[in-house]
């Protein structure tokens, strides 16, 4: 196949998929932005908002567009040519909005989930809830296929919610491995990578390094944990592509089981069994989910947010099918 020779850098740019008009552009940065929010969570997954606003197949086929044709085109010398194999007009503004969010959210969400986390989790119970109905609905015949995918994926959602989260080294190749796996979660709906950190012994260790992120040693630890997770983004969006374009009612089938099975996650009414220091800080180990102690403002709180979250979602969801 001829590859096309690009005159300028603007040509290049403007031939890469993604928004034409500065609104759209501003409205995929706001779903970036919902979508880092997300992924700094324990128990809420990136993936889920990308699925839920319509814009999770672009998004892996954005991140498989960083391939051979890429390195093919930069190895000729041809840059501009390699500019518009890669999707940068969908991606730019998309992990403007990711960025964001983790560096100036995490304080918030920290802060929220520690003084009001009957609250904070209601309202993801809500978002989840919704994004199983719309996500169910994408799928085309519930027939054998894609009910026993469903019951897979609840399943294994369920038992990785249900890991005691453990104490790991922090040698520089874990920390690699921790990105890699935090990263493939983070682009599987209904799987946290922020959980699986948390699982791994990580979470505290790469959020303390977000946290400041210019003292040499932070930088370090922050630059090996990114070369994970482009590691695993690059290879793992190829694998669910894949899916998505061969199997696509048994994988949407999957996908809304995971965010079935993690429910247990977000419910919001907890009680911790045992908790471990780590890091001289007290993590919840063993945690029960337990009915609401009674029918108090606190309650009628909480369920008043679900159901902001759950309308929410059906908004999100409509815009995006306009949007089509």
């Amino acid at each position: 196949m001829k590859q096309i020779k690009y005159l300028t850098w603007k040509e290049a740019f403007n031939a890469s998929p993604g928004p034409r008009s500065f609104k759209a552009a501003v409205l995929l940065f706001v779903k970036g932005i919902c979508m880092g929010s997300a992924d700094i969570i324990p128990g809420v997954s990136g993936g889920t908002i990308a699925l839920i606003t319509g814009i999770y197949e672009n998004l892996l086929q954005a991140i498989r567009s960083v391939g051979l044709n890429m390195v093919n085109r930069l190895l000729g010398f041809d840059f501009k040519g390699a500019l518009a194999e890669v999707h940068v007009r969908f991606l730019i503004p998309l992990f403007m909005g990711i960025c964001l969010a983790i560096v100036s959210l995490a304080r918030l969400m920290n802060y929220l989930l520690h003084h009001y986390p009957v609250f904070t989790w209601s309202l993801f119970f809500g978002l989840i809830a919704a994004s199983i109905l719309v996500v169910g609905k994408k799928v085309k015949g519930w027939t054998g296929g894609p009910v026993l995918w469903f019951l897979i994926g609840v399943a294994g959602a369920y038992i990785i919610v249900s890991i005691i989260p453990v104490s790991t080294p922090e040698a520089f190749w874990f920390i690699f491995i921790s990105g890699l796996i935090a990263i493939c979660a983070m682009i599987l709906p209904g799987l946290s990578g922020a959980f699986l950190l948390l699982i791994l012994g990580k979470y505290e260790f790469i959020t303390g390094a977000l946290r400041n992120p210019f003292l040499p040693d932070h930088l370090l630890i922050i630059l090996v944990f990114c070369a994970g997770c482009i590691t695993g983004l690059v290879a793992f969006s190829r694998v669910l592509n894949y899916f998505l374009q061969k199997y696509h009612a048994v994988t949407l089938a999957f996908l809304t089981g995971l965010m079935t099975g993690s429910m247990k996650k977000v419910w919001p009414w907890k009680e911790v069994l045992e908790t471990k220091m780590i890091r001289e800080k007290s993590h919840d180990l063993v945690i029960q989910n337990i009915l609401p102690p009674s029918l108090d403002k606190t309650f009628y709180i909480a369920i008043s947010l679900a159901i902001i979250g759950f309308i929410v979602v059906i908004l999100l969801s409509r815009l995006s099918d306009v949007e089509k």
